[in-house]
């Protein structure tokens, strides 16, 4: 069937105009899954996070993430992003922040001390909330909610409609690519046996975390 949402309305002309396609519809979830499972600050954290803490403790970082991208698809469909255009000195200070943050975390994960995983864990991993924050700074998260909303949002009374397609498209697109990452992460995590091996990792996912700052300054 052509039409893959509707909402109900008077008329056929009405009705036409609020209802999401189903190519729309597709398009809309390949570019979200492919924002989320590629390459990114989110995933690389993930995965560290998976080598070092295993799968389930992962599960509440992952969820803080998701939290931060949904609040950030908001700010975007209600035109809180357009400030960033308007005043770019904040959207310097805000590439500032970013850039910090990104710093701080790959020492995070660079100096993380070794811990077998066999044994209980006690370093303090990544907290939901710094993972949730990480998106106010993140380029793909703003990616994702502004090229969402400005290329997949419907007019007139299917706007909010469309918003929480989005919303909920986001949802299941990061569920999949989050699973994915902690999964590999995990994997990983079997082969951290040495103290050497242990702390490769960690340096090596710090060095790419913070190869990830550049990005925030590509215009």
């Amino acid at each position: 069937m052509k039409n893959m949402l509707v909402i109900s309305g008077k008329g056929n002309d009405h009705v036409a105009g609020l209802f999401m396609t189903a190519h729309l519809f597709i398009s809309l979830s390949v570019f979200m899954f492919i924002a989320a499972v590629t390459p990114g600050p989110n995933n690389l954290l993930l995965t560290a996070s998976g080598a070092q803490y295993g799968f389930r403790r992962t599960l509440v970082l992952m969820a803080g993430i998701m939290l931060g991208m949904q609040t950030v698809l908001y700010l975007s469909a209600f035109g809180v992003a357009a400030i960033l255009l308007i005043y770019p000195k904040l959207h310097t200070a805000m590439k500032i922040a970013g850039s910090l943050y990104l710093l701080w975390l790959a020492k995070k994960l660079a100096t993380a001390p070794y811990q077998p995983l066999n044994e209980p864990q006690v370093s303090k991993a990544v907290t939901w909330y710094q993972g949730a924050l990480l998106q106010f700074i993140n380029p793909k998260a703003w990616l994702m909610g502004l090229g969402a909303v400005g290329s997949y949002s419907l007019s007139g009374d299917a706007y909010m409609l469309s918003v929480g397609v989005m919303s909920i498209v986001m949802v299941s697109v990061n569920l999949v690519a989050g699973f994915i990452w902690i999964g590999f992460g995990a994997f990983i995590g079997r082969f951290l046996r040495s103290r050497n091996t242990w702390f490769t990792f960690n340096i090596v996912m710090g060095l790419l975390t913070a190869a990830c700052v550049p990005l925030i300054w590509l215009e």
